[in-house]
């Protein structure tokens, strides 16, 4: 009883990795990935100028420091 149960299982386990999960995403036509290639060309273009962003403000922070630590060390002397 015990085998036929596991044969089952193991047979419907082997069945169901057998089918493609992604089957509908090769069925695609060409507007929707011109459309899925604008979007993501979109979102890297965000993502540049958010890190174009951060990295001027760590140069403006960078300077900034610049600038007091030169002020400290002509009030030192």
């Amino acid at each position: 009883m015990k085998r036929i149960a596991a044969f089952l299982l193991l047979l419907a386990l082997s069945v169901a990795w057998s089918m493609p999960a992604n089957a509908q995403k090769e069925n695609r036509s060409i507007g929707e990935n011109s459309r899925e290639a604008k979007r993501a060309a979109k979102q890297q273009q965000r993502y540049s100028k958010k890190q174009a962003k951060r990295q001027r403000k760590a140069a403006k922070k960078y300077q900034k420091a610049q600038r007091k630590a030169a002020k400290r060390q002509r009030r030192r002397t």
